[in-house]
């Protein structure tokens, strides 16, 4: 298996693939094509390894003489993926910032149905209602992954988990994630046959997050930056807690919160060890 690019030279910007790759910043692009954008070698290779179909690659030059560069072109040998040998301008416009990483991937995305959601043992899913910052939402992923959890399940109007930032801030994470998008309707109707719990933070909710019983399958339930659960949503819930505010503060970053959660139902299952 060849550890060498079968790449085509590109230096134009206004090359119509360099144009497709660039739009692919919009999100109307990744819905009419299905794809997303990952950036860097690391994440590049991982999602490749994890399964994921890379259908183009974007390098600089100077990938052909890294290790890594030469694994990864032992991974796509065959795979049908095009390969693209680019000027540092046109990685820029592909990239649309300046000091892009040496190396963009367009990759299929994977959507999952609320099938996917099923309560098997230890399942662990976080449910996002309204969510609309990217960072935030990748930032749940990178900790979902971090506590061995399943999934998102995205409520509503929410940003696009397939989006650059969304990507960039998951660190790799959205390849081991699974991830749902459903509206609250059916959301809700769904709900309805789920047979694990379902514990989600209200601004109303008089419990202390440290005194609920998290035994799985689990779904940790969040509201929105600006307010959080709706009522529907709250009612939705078997039991909603509450975080304590012991400062000047009267809220948390949405992904400090979801993290703060996700680690204290982990608590139980992964007991501290002495050294």
């Amino acid at each position: 298996m060849s550890d060498s690019f079968d790449a085509k030279p590109v230096s134009s910007l206004s090359n119509p693939a360099v144009k497709r790759l660039a739009g692919l910043h919009l999100k109307k692009n990744r819905e009419a094509s299905g794809l997303f954008l990952v950036e860097g070698l690391r994440a590049v290779i991982e999602g490749v390894e994890l399964g994921f179909h890379l259908d183009e690659l974007v390098f600089v030059e100077r990938l052909r003489d890294l290790p890594p560069g030469r694994r990864l072109a032992r991974l796509i040998a065959g795979t049908g993926a095009r390969a693209l040998e680019v000027t540092p301008e046109v990685m820029i416009k592909i990239a649309r910032r300046d000091n892009p990483q040496t190396v963009i991937g367009a990759f299929h995305r994977r959507d999952h149905g609320l099938d996917a959601v099923t309560p098997a043992p230890g399942a662990l899913w976080v449910v996002l209602e309204g969510i609309k910052d990217p960072g935030n939402l990748g930032t749940v992923l990178r900790t979902l992954d971090a506590v061995g959890g399943d999934g998102v399940v995205l409520v509503g109007d929410t940003c696009d988990p397939w989006s650059v930032e969304a990507v960039r801030a998951t660190m790799g994470s959205l390849f081991v994630n699974r991830i749902v998008r459903t509206t609250k309707a059916g959301f809700l109707d769904w709900r309805r046959d789920w047979t694990g719990r379902v514990v989600g933070t209200a601004l109303t909710a008089a419990v202390d997050y440290r005194t609920v019983d998290y035994r799985p399958p689990m779904l940790v339930m969040m509201g929105n930056e600006q307010s959080g659960l709706p009522p529907e949503m709250v009612a939705a819930c078997d039991q909603t807690v509450k975080i304590p505010m012991l400062g000047r503060a009267d809220s948390l970053n949405l992904a400090v919160s979801t993290g703060i959660m996700l680690y204290e139902v982990v608590r139980g299952r992964h007991p501290l060890r002495e050294a």
